[in-house]
């Protein structure tokens, strides 16, 4: 928005707190270089335009905002004579990325600025205050590249944590494949010593027939199999138990545990019997405990193997490897992931419920990001309970909320925060971990992606026993006036 020119009052700038140490020939310089202005009620300038000019209030009201989700939230309001904005950092010059306006500025009376181009603010700077503006640009650039380390090794400590934790995960369904296959070894050659000890002995060719046909019934069973609860288990092992012993089959307590698990019970035991004579019973019984012991062995190999790929999988989905940074995402799938690489920290002590409402559409957004900022809330959350004695629980819930956003909450049991520093919890470097524990820029680090890379907002509500972190997500791109901050 362009304002209406005005002469410039050499006089005038010197009675701005910024500009009363100036000497005249400055202050001529400032006019001859800049200009003055009035502005009518409305925009001077938008959050993201270029920053093209620096603005010193004359006389007026502005009201300063930023960009929080869809909303302009005001910053400052103020009438106070020599108030500056705009292009304050173009002394930075070509060493900056592409200057843009860090918020939006209007007024609210009919005002007028002293506006000076952003070129020439940046050429008296460097002319009048050389030192000045090496400090300043040691000062923001020692500040960005301070927070770039502390940003990387927060990613780092991150990783650390998440590769325990995977490690943890795989480790459990790997050493349970490898048990279950050196005792299927065992019970493979158990089954041939059997099978040359029944070729050996007094069967005929039907009754052979017969014990193959039940096996391939058992191995089709073994896969049904249904599992029991601990009093119903019980029940039908003493079951078969009872039957083995009347039927003189010595050791009938340790099969009975196998063909439960197989959902096997005294009726198929009956078949078995039907299918051989008393004296060969028990050496059918027992090879055929063989088939059933090695169909058990394969389901857990079976389970441990799908547990080991859906792990990597977790891993990738939440990595976000070989995908695009930028896509359509559910954000379903990266909760589960994401829970799923933090389940070694969330511990056993943490009841993790989750409220999902699957009808919720894919969004636009950075996948690989949210995940970050998923495991930042997550983290704090697991901590907070740590805080009030190590059990309590962790609710994830997703809604439509009343403004057709996306809402992600995570909800949890700890002592809650503080109303004195409730306030402060996305400041960089705050932090009320202990010195070591914590960098103080997870919060942080969660506000610019979900308000200036996802254009959405973050709120906080707590109280003791019941702290809410609110993620709310746009359901659409953003217009091309408003782009994600890269």
């Amino acid at each position: 928005m362009s304002g209406q020119p005005m002469p410039c009052d050499r006089a005038e700038l010197g009675t701005l707190f910024l500009f009363e140490q100036l000497d005249p020939e400055q202050l001529d310089r400032l006019c001859r270089e800049g200009r003055v202005e009035r502005f009518e009620p409305g925009t001077v300038y938008q959050e993201g335009e270029p920053a093209t000019c620096f603005f010193v209030l004359l006389e007026g009201t502005v009201v300063m905002s930023r960009r929080v989700g869809d909303d302009d939230v005001e910053v400052n309001r103020s009438s106070q004579r020599g108030l500056y904005a705009g292009a304050f950092q173009a002394y930075l010059g070509d060493r900056q990325d592409e200057a843009r306006y860090k918020g939006s500025l209007r007024v609210t009376v009919p005002s007028r600025f002293f506006v000076l181009p952003a070129p020439a603010f940046a050429a008296i700077m460097r002319d009048w205050f050389p030192m000045a503006v090496h400090l300043l640009e040691g000062l923001f650039f020692g500040n960005q590249n301070t927070q770039r380390a502390i940003n990387q090794r927060e990613r780092l400590l991150a990783l650390g944590s998440l590769s325990a934790g995977l490690t943890h995960e795989l480790n459990n369904p790997a050493a349970a494949a490898v048990r279950a296959t050196s005792a299927l070894r065992e019970r493979v050659a158990g089954m041939r010593h059997k099978l040359g000890a029944i070729a050996a002995g007094p069967y005929k060719r039907a009754m052979l027939e017969s014990l193959v046909e039940i096996q391939e019934r058992t191995a089709e069973q073994v896969s049904k199999a249904t599992p029991l609860s601990p009093l119903e288990a019980a029940d039908r092992e003493d079951e078969l138990t009872d039957w083995l012993d009347a039927h003189g089959i010595t050791g009938g307590w340790q099969l009975a545990p196998n063909f439960v698990q197989a959902g096997l019970g005294t009726d198929w035991l009956d078949q078995v019997a039907a299918a051989v004579d008393e004296h060969t019973l028990e050496g059918a019984v027992r090879w055929l405990n063989y088939t059933v012991e090695t169909e058990l062995l394969m389901n857990e190999i079976e389970d441990s193997t799908t547990r080991v790929s859906q792990l990597v999988d977790a891993a990738k989905q939440y990595s976000q490897l070989d995908r695009a940074p930028y896509q359509n995402a559910d954000v379903h799938e990266l909760l589960d992931s994401t829970l799923l690489m933090l389940s070694g920290k969330i511990g056993d002590r943490v009841r993790v419920v989750k409220e999902y409402a699957r009808t919720l559409p894919r969004i636009p957004a950075y996948p690989g990001e949210l995940n970050q900022v998923w495991t930042n809330l997550i983290d704090n959350a697991v901590a907070a309970i740590g805080e009030a004695g190590g059990e309590g629980t962790l609710t994830v819930r997703t809604a439509l909320d009343h403004r057709d956003r996306l809402l992600v909450e995570f909800r949890d049991t700890g002592p809650g925060i503080p109303a004195d520093i409730r306030g402060r919890i996305f400041d960089p470097f705050f932090t009320t971990k202990p010195v070591g524990q914590g960098t103080g820029l997870g919060l942080d680090i969660s506000w610019r992606i979900i308000v200036n890379k996802h254009h959405g907002h973050i709120e906080v509500h707590s109280r003791p026993g019941d702290t809410r972190f609110q993620v709310f997500l746009p359901l659409t791109a953003p217009t091309p006036d408003h782009e994600p901050l890269r």
